[in-house]
């Protein structure tokens, strides 16, 4: 059973700094893409930014600029950090994890965790 978990949400004023972190566990043998999400109150879930394991890297048009995403592969885990953080970026950030179960096995399987909380309020 593959868990993703994220943390590091909580309260920031506007122009302020958060780093997210999401760690992935279980039995499997690769993660491919990682990614984060987000969903604001009455909203769909919008892409936020994605990392290839090779590093390669997409961003929302609304966030590039402000936010970097990371990984590191030896831990299973992908970085979120935010800076410059506007009102609009409030929601809940969820990350998942693309993962293939066995070497022989090629499907990938998207895991995603339970979502933390982002509010940026003055």
């Amino acid at each position: 059973q593959v868990q993703v978990v994220e943390s590091g949400g909580g309260l920031v004023q506007p122009g302020g700094s958060l780093r997210l972190s999401c760690a992935a566990s279980g039995s499997m043998f690769s993660i491919n893409g990682m990614g984060w999400y987000r969903q604001a109150p009455g909203n769909q879930r919008e892409l936020v930014a994605t990392i290839r394991s090779g590093g390669s890297t997409n961003y929302a048009d609304s966030v590039k600029g402000r936010f970097t995403i990371s990984r590191d592969n030896a831990k299973k885990t992908v970085y979120l950090q935010m800076n410059s953080l506007e009102f609009e970026d409030t929601a809940v950030y969820y990350c998942n994890a693309d993962v293939q179960l066995t070497r022989t096995r090629k499907d990938e399987y998207r895991y995603w965790g339970q979502g933390t909380q982002v509010t940026v309020s003055s």
